[in-house]
């Protein structure tokens, strides 16, 4: 039986010397959280239980489906490692693991990571011993302890409101790489359209005189470029790209990278295969430019829950499934909520020209707590990093909603903005930074509201007076802790969310408890008409760039999506398509 999710989980980093360790699993809760004091990371005997890694012990492909709150879970596997990786250094990688995960290799500890879901990896290379090994995971976790990122997952016993099934654990791909001891890091590629041409930076490891950093840009099986410099790591290489094709969601056009370390003797030490799209994003006024050209952002809400692998995704197939699935009923992007997606859906937007926002799962931060604000800024650290070289990624989003700690904790809220704001601008000043969507702004090249009016008359007037040079007169949500709108691109960046669901697509949850905003339409005549016209409102104004139209899918309860929540669509795609992606004002189209 083949394991789950066996493809490569970072095609824009490849190695080809890597072993998948998805698949069965021993496995025990931790009620007590007292397995270390048990002795169970260096005698995992009593992990007597099984699971099915990379899914979720609350979810059914786990085999587990267990949904109480766990605050430690335990994994054990034997590993054996290639008689061929000894001369190199062997690495442990975890996709995402929430929260905070401890490895043992044969009883000795390898490493230590807090995060819900940002990736990393541990050298185990001197844990090792000839034959099997043993393998033995901890991960801890506590949603209520406000000092973790939680997103969406519900801080009660079961799922309400807009809180879903919690994921505990280990819930992405797990792997061993082999690296050579002289190696690259990472790299830094930079696309300049104005230029055409790319500017890798890398970050190396362990090299020594005489090294080369060598980059070959390929379309296709043609060679475009090929350049070297002295190795080096922040030492910039760039590669003109002839005859220059654009990244566009029109042409989503990847050039392929080979990147490689060589040595004095000219061998190549380290070989990495990756990809990168030539392509221009920035802000002029009020007004979004992709390669030059004024784009209208048609987002879709895209909270990525799956029933059977919460959040994740069952197959590689379903994270392309559900880009494909807004790509027909004619969006060309998606805010990505309170959820990092892995790099696997990140791979696909930039194969299939699907835009999105980064954000972050900051719900559950308790701002009064200055080590949650640590542990926020140091995993979005880890994030903007190990994602900034998407093309498909135009924007980035660390907050979302932060009305109640900007009440509660006014001054702690103002600065943690304002220093990630600061931070993602040095991570990656080549993007806009959206400080928090929807509420309470602090600092912000993206000013965003949410709307869930269902009467578009009333809806259509609210935004009658966005302009750029009346700034004062648009709508902010909270005026009296926002700073005001100072003529940045203006998005209602939630609205919609009409409540529908026909009685025999209930999807398990009884018709009375289920939810949407505003009252329900009494028809599907009802939905057609609140959608279109809410809709208009926003593509038609000259002065608006963009919209999120909540939501991809229902969730549980929450029953306002295009798709339901098994991925059932529920209206005419062609009527929707017409709706969605109707020409806009603002990219200079009429109707």
């Amino acid at each position: 039986m083949t394991p789950p999710r066996p493809e490569h989980p970072r095609p824009q980093f490849k190695r080809t010397q890597w072993i998948s360790l998805n698949g069965e699993w021993n496995f025990r809760i931790d009620h007590g959280d007292s397995g270390r004091a048990a002795g169970w990371h260096a005698d995992p005997k009593a992990l007597t239980d099984r699971i099915i890694v990379p899914f979720c012990p609350e979810s059914p492909l786990s085999q587990v489906g267990y949904t109480d709150f766990m605050p430690a879970v335990w994994y054990h596997r034997t590993i054996k490692v290639p008689t061929d990786w000894s001369q190199q250094r062997v690495r442990l990688h975890f996709g995402a693991v929430d929260y905070e995960c401890r490895a043992w290799i044969n009883g000795t500890e390898v490493g230590v990571h807090y995060g819900t879901a940002s990736s990393f990896h541990f050298d185990i290379t001197d844990a090792l011993v000839e034959g099997p090994n043993e393998l033995v995971v901890l991960a801890r976790d506590d949603v209520r302890s406000g000092l973790q990122p939680a997103g969406k997952q519900s801080a009660h016993l079961r799922s309400q409101g807009c809180h879903y099934t919690r994921t505990t654990g280990i819930w992405q791909t797990v792997w061993l790489e082999a690296v050579p001891i002289a190696h690259i890091e990472s790299v830094r590629i930079v696309p300049d359209l104005d230029g055409q041409r790319f500017v890798l930076t890398p970050t190396l490891e362990h090299i020594a005189r005489g090294y080369q950093f060598r980059a070959t840009l390929l379309d296709g099986e043609t060679e475009c470029a090929r350049n070297s410099v002295s190795a080096q790591s922040g030492t910039t290489l760039v590669l003109d790209v002839p005859d220059a094709r654009p990244w566009s969601p029109a042409d989503p056009h990847l050039y392929d990278l080979r990147l490689e370390l060589i040595d004095a003797n000219n061998t190549v030490r380290d070989a990495v295969q990756s990809y990168a799209g030539l392509r221009k994003f920035h802000v002029e006024g009020h007004t979004f430019f992709l390669n030059n050209r004024p784009i209208f952002l048609r987002f879709v809400l895209d909270q990525g829950f799956y029933p059977d692998g919460l959040w994740t995704a069952p197959t590689d197939a379903e994270l392309k499934g559900d880009i494909e699935r807004a790509l027909a009923v004619g969006f060309n992007g998606a805010r990505l909520h309170q959820k990092v997606f892995e790099e696997r859906f990140h791979y696909w937007a930039d194969r299939l020209g699907y835009l999105t926002w980064g954000e972050f799962c900051d719900w559950g931060l308790d701002f009064g707590k200055p080590q949650a604000l640590a542990n926020q800024q140091r995993e979005w650290r880890e994030i903007v990093l190990r994602d900034l070289n998407h093309p498909s990624i135009i924007t980035w989003t660390p907050f979302n909603e932060t009305i109640g700690p900007a009440r509660a904790h006014t001054e702690a809220h103002r600065r943690a903005l304002e220093s990630t704001y600061d931070l993602t601008r040095a991570l990656d000043p080549t993007r806009p930074v959206h400080d928090a969507s929807g509420y309470v702004h602090v600092k912000t090249d993206v000013f965003t509201v949410h709307d869930y009016e269902q009467n578009p008359e009333t809806f259509r007037a609210t935004y009658a007076s966005v302009h750029p040079d009346a700034p004062e007169e648009a709508r902010v949500c909270f005026p009296e802790l926002s700073v005001p709108y100072q003529s940045q691109p203006y998005l209602v960046d939630e609205y919609g969310g009409t409540w529908w669901v026909e009685a025999s697509q209930s999807e398990g949850t009884d018709r009375g408890e289920g939810w949407g905003y505003g009252n329900r339409p009494q028809s599907i005549a009802e939905v057609y008409d609140r959608i279109e016209q809410l809709t208009d409102a926003l593509i038609s104004h000259p002065h608006m760039a963009g919209y999120t139209y909540t939501q991809l899918t229902d969730i549980e309860q929450e029953q306002n999506g295009i798709y339901t929540y098994d991925r059932r669509l529920k209206f005419d795609a062609e009527r929707l398509r017409r709706a969605f992606g109707a020409p806009a004002a603002i990219e200079g189209e009429t109707r």
